[in-house]
């Protein structure tokens, strides 16, 4: 592990060198499509910024987290930076306000994460088994998941700015609407307008009987990008990236119309503009908590269909997520699921669950398997759904789905 750690450390800075290289022959080339073509200020990890000469305004050695403005040049860096480790987003687009208070940002942050730190599952917490949920859970179909996966992937691409960035999104919601004409709950499909995108987020809001003003959300970005340099297409079939946690939250959707109530509040979210920088889910997140909304727990299900680090074994991301909802799902796992968890990290805003955890909400992701073994042919045309993809593996995403959604929609649990 270690050799594979220094490997992909020693690349990475090959990468890097040679960027800068060629950007001092003005021989600086951008991704195939989808470059910034603008400055940008940001939040992320504080060694990435230091590594591709970001202006640093604000940071945290201890969380190792900045707030960073980036030339056009750097956004590239920190694009092919990311490809070259196989993350997945690695930062997240302040607000224009945002940008003129970085010391605030870092300060809330921290706050924040000091909060979070502090919290366990406490003992009277633990959950029990229930019967009915893992019947439930149980009916999860490979075979659907397949259909689901392929229909969202067949969309050459599905990019934030692309001249329709929304035909994906209205058939997603006219999906939803058919899917869910004869459902037992009283329910609400939403397209989310954005001021930092033109691409819209989906909400399905599921209202809860007893305790409505609570609200668990499950998520998962519907964008997808192709940022490969060495292609020869514009497609970005996207079907791990993130075809597959979209269809996971679909599959889950269908059979959770087998229950007939929930206690609190159920919303699904289908982001915008992840792959630029969380652009969806930050506005959501901001705006739930301008709010002051009781969102008592998210789930972030992004790319489950790679099982790079074995069938069933699932990586479980501890850094920039809730302890408490970790050790949850960790006792969703023993109950139901008994899968292998795996404690991960993967760098600060590498999914959206980053956006609600910067605004102090808990989040939890569950991810293909450890990043050091993740699919690389994410943002390329090479994501398609083929030998190397396991809907077995995939399926136990939409497991966790159902069951995150039956053990926190019926229950008060809270941290």
């Amino acid at each position: 592990m270690k050799n594979n750690k220094f490997s992909q450390v020693l690349f990475s800075s090959l990468v890097l060198f040679s960027i800068s290289a060629a950007a001092k022959k003005n021989e600086f080339i951008t991704p195939h499509q989808h470059s910034f073509s603008s400055s940008q200020t940001v939040l992320m990890d504080l060694d990435k910024a230091r590594a591709i000469g970001g202006m640093v305004l604000s940071f945290d050695e201890s969380q190792n987290i900045a707030v960073a403005h980036l030339t056009e040049l750097q956004m590239n860096r920190l694009i092919t930076f990311n490809h070259a480790t196989g993350k997945c987003g690695g930062f997240e687009a302040l607000s224009e306000s945002e940008s003129l208070k970085p010391a605030q940002v870092i300060a809330s942050f921290t706050k924040n994460q000091n909060v979070f730190n502090s919290m366990g599952l406490r003992q009277f917490n633990l959950i029990q088994f229930n019967q009915d949920y893992s019947d439930l859970a149980n009916l999860a179909d490979p075979a659907s998941l397949e259909k689901t996966i392929k229909w969202i992937s067949s969309y050459p691409h599905r990019y934030n700015k692309a001249p329709e960035p929304n035909r994906h999104v209205d058939d997603l919601a006219r999906l939803l609407e058919t899917e869910l004409h004869d459902a037992p709950w009283e329910y609400a499909v939403e397209k989310i307008s954005h001021t930092s995108t033109r691409q819209k987020s989906v909400r399905l809001t599921i209202k809860g009987v007893t305790r409505p003003d609570e609200v668990i959300a499950l998520g998962g970005h519907f964008d997808s990008i192709n940022q490969s340099f060495f292609g020869n297409s514009d497609k970005a079939p996207g079907a791990d990236d993130n075809a597959s946690g979209s269809a996971n939250l679909l599959e889950a959707l269908r059979l959770l119309k087998n229950w007939k109530q929930f206690d609190r509040t159920l919303e699904f979210y289908w982001y915008a503009g992840e792959e630029s920088g969380l652009l969806g889910s930050a506005e959501i997140a901001t705006d739930a908590k301008n709010k002051k909304k009781q969102v008592i727990a998210v789930l972030q299900l992004d790319m489950t269909l790679f099982p790079g680090s074995g069938e069933q074994v699932i990586g479980l991301v501890t850094d920039f997520t809730s302890p408490w909802l970790r050790d949850l799902l960790t006792q969703i796992n023993s109950n139901y699921l008994k899968a292998q968890f795996i404690a991960d990290e993967c760098g600060y805003a590498c999914s959206d669950h980053a956006s609600w955890h910067r605004q102090g909400f808990h989040a939890v992701t569950p991810f293909e398997a450890v990043t050091e073994t993740m699919n690389r042919n994410i943002h390329t045309e090479k994501d398609i759904l083929d030998q190397r993809s396991s809907l077995t593996h995939s399926n136990t995403f939409t497991k966790i789905a159902v069951l995150f959604a039956l053990v926190l929609g019926n229950s008060d649990l809270k941290p």
